[in-house]
């Protein structure tokens, strides 16, 4: 049977409004991601020599600008750290080739209700290079040596214009949705999620509908950069990934979404404070694929050549200056769930009571600090990717 126009709106109407109004938490309060994403950048510094490896792959061509893209970029100083890094080390290998590097051009994007503000406050001034050696420019970590704009939308979808775009750097995003599977949330289907609100656990028709909604998204992404990227170029891309083949397992993810985080959801619907149905009607938008599942896509899509597909141990998400403080270790977690999905939170039960969730997650997660401790580890998926 066709879906009628209704379903077909509301499926549209469903997809924009989680593409408007996802983000990272925005400002710089406790809860914000600007200040909890330490741990994903002890992550992406621990991946820096795989990096440079992409990098060292990308042609080099005389070209009056060369354009870097970090999609996904969110709002704290990681990556601004990270386009740094990846200007420099392409200036050292113009420079290396004999060839005059060129002027550089770096594009931040995210959802348009990304904190782009934030974001941009943390970036440092542009470097005079009428009045500075390029050698200076690279020993100052007080300025850039590129030129910076934002390009608010998805990357499930074409960003820039053809062929413009020599490098895509993507870290700690390919593991978002475009969208919650409408037959997760549909209690005719038999991939219903009934009682959870994540797949950690969930029933096989479940995960199927999730993976198939991962794999068309990151099919959509490679053929946009396709589109976008010049010939020669490379795409470096890390997102959360799992061991197991079973993809109700989903490892670290499963741990942070499906324990405390999913006890406090049934919390609040034990208390009477939301009712089943509130709580059946959420849940998060992540997967996290096996290599298997990365390749197949990869694969099948068939523009890019893989130079290097693995799981990277990323260690735990979780910063704590005093470990054997469960107080402190409840907050960390509290706060990490709330940075990275609270924004969706919010939305849907309203911030009285996403308050109260977080609290619960808190109370909950500083009962079980030294379990989670020891077994809340991260997993990811890193691809080095060459168009050729």
């Amino acid at each position: 049977m066709a879906p009628s126009a209704d379903n077909i709106n509301l499926v549209v109407s469903k997809n924009i409004k989680l593409e408007r109004m996802f983000s990272m938490k925005g400002g710089k309060g406790e809860a914000s991601y600007a200040n909890n994403s330490q741990a994903q950048a002890q992550h992406a510094r621990s991946m820096l020599h795989l990096l440079r490896e992409t990098l060292d792959g990308v042609e080099i061509n005389k070209v009056p600008c060369f354009v870097v893209v970090d999609l996904g970029c969110s709002c704290g100083s990681n990556t601004i750290y990270m386009i740094d890094v990846i200007v420099k080390h392409m200036i050292k290998r113009f420079e290396a080739s004999g060839v005059e590097p060129p002027e550089f051009s770096a594009f931040f994007s995210d959802l348009p209700s990304n904190d782009f503000n934030t974001l941009f406050q943390l970036l440092p001034p542009l470097a005079n290079h009428g009045g500075s050696s390029m050698e200076e420019c690279l020993a100052s970590d007080a300025h850039r040596s590129y030129f910076a704009a934002a390009v608010p939308g998805s990357f499930h979808r074409r960003l820039f214009p053809s062929a413009s775009v020599d490098f895509f750097y993507s870290a700690f995003s390919l593991h978002w949705l475009s969208q919650v599977p409408e037959s997760v949330m549909d209690k005719r289907s038999a991939a219903y999620n009934e009682g959870k609100v994540f797949i950690q656990g969930a029933k096989e028709s479940t995960a199927v509908a999730y993976r198939k909604r991962w794999q068309s998204d990151l099919s959509d992404f490679l053929s946009s950069r396709k589109c976008e990227m010049r010939r020669g170029g490379s795409m470096f891309l890390v997102c959360l990934g799992r061991t197991s083949v079973n993809p109700t397992d989903q490892g670290g993810a499963g741990l942070l979404f499906g324990t405390h985080f999913q006890d406090a959801w049934n919390d609040l619907v034990l208390e009477g404070l939301i009712s089943t149905e509130k709580r059946d009607s959420f849940n998060i938008p992540v997967y996290a694929p096996s290599l298997q599942d990365f390749k197949e896509v990869v694969e099948a899509e068939g523009s890019f050549a893989i130079n290097k597909l693995e799981v990277f141990r990323g260690g735990s998400p979780l910063v704590v200056s005093q470990p054997e403080d469960a107080n402190e270790v409840g907050r960390a977690l509290a706060n990490s769930c709330r940075s990275v999905c609270g924004v969706l939170v919010d939305a849907h039960i309203g911030e009285s009571l996403s308050h109260d969730l977080f609290s619960r997650v808190q109370s909950r997660a500083t009962a079980s600090a030294n379990q989670i401790l020891e077994q809340l580890q991260f997993f990811h998926i890193v691809a080095s990717l060459s168009f050729t």
